[in-house]
């Protein structure tokens, strides 16, 4: 992975996605700034946190959201 990848986008080359919708559809990252929210997952425990706002990082645990 490249220095300064964030975590929707390493999500999305893993072919993991962020979050399972309430219908139990898989998304993703849509706008890659943080105003969608669709790249929502658990991020070090907490839930609700936009994937496209952290920066990929040793020991940064990630979980798809459901």
């Amino acid at each position: 992975m490249v220095a300064g990848t964030v975590v929707s986008a390493a999500m999305l080359q893993a072919g993991e996605p962020c979050r399972i919708s309430v219908s139990g559809e898989p998304r993703t990252a849509m706008c890659g700034m943080g105003i969608c929210f669709e790249c929502r997952a658990v991020v070090n425990g907490v839930a609700h946190r936009r994937t496209c706002q952290f920066v990929c990082a040793d020991g940064l645990r990630v979980e798809t959201m459901r």
